[in-house]
């Protein structure tokens, strides 16, 4: 009986030994909203930590208190590297914070916003300023054609 008590304790130990969430080693740029999300997400973090303390710590759930710990980490950090960035919008140039639509060579077009990696999802489009598309972007001008993927792409509207 003993044996299953070690395993019972040795899964539960490896359970809560989750991995750090890992960091982006590129500049943390953030729009507003980008910013308010972090906030948010570090706000629920801190809520998710007292909560697991408030039910008994790590001797009740270690895996609730190693998410908890892992996400405050994570989250804290993200909002200490944060880097508000609103450039003044040039007319017509792609830029962080910007919304794009490109034209692609089979005749479909996309609109996209590029933001911060935290705010990134392009289901809801939005991508990432360091994503291969943004970055065959950034800095064109509407009406300029960009090779992005290996094909190319004419920018047929900014705002």
């Amino acid at each position: 009986m003993a044996v299953a008590f070690t395993r019972e304790e040795d899964y539960e130990s490896r359970a809560a030994d989750l991995p750090d969430r890992p960091i982006s080693p590129h500049a943390n740029l953030v729009t507003a909203s980008g910013l308010a999300a972090i906030e948010d997400a570090l706000a629920e973090a801190r809520a998710a930590y007292a909560a697991a303390q408030v039910e008994g710590g790590v001797s009740a759930d270690r895996t609730a208190m190693a998410r908890a710990t892992r996400d405050l980490r994570y989250w804290s950090a993200r909002r200490a590297s944060a880097q508000l960035t609103e450039p003044e919008p040039e007319a017509g140039r792609v830029q962080f914070g910007r919304t794009v639509e490109i034209e692609r060579e089979d005749g479909r077009n996309q609109i996209f916003r590029i933001t911060g990696e935290d705010e990134a999802d392009p289901t809801h489009g939005s991508v990432s300023y360091v994503s291969p598309l943004a970055r065959g972007l950034l800095g064109k001008r509407l009406g300029d054609v960009a090779v992005v993927n290996g094909a190319e792409v004419e920018i047929v509207g900014v705002r």
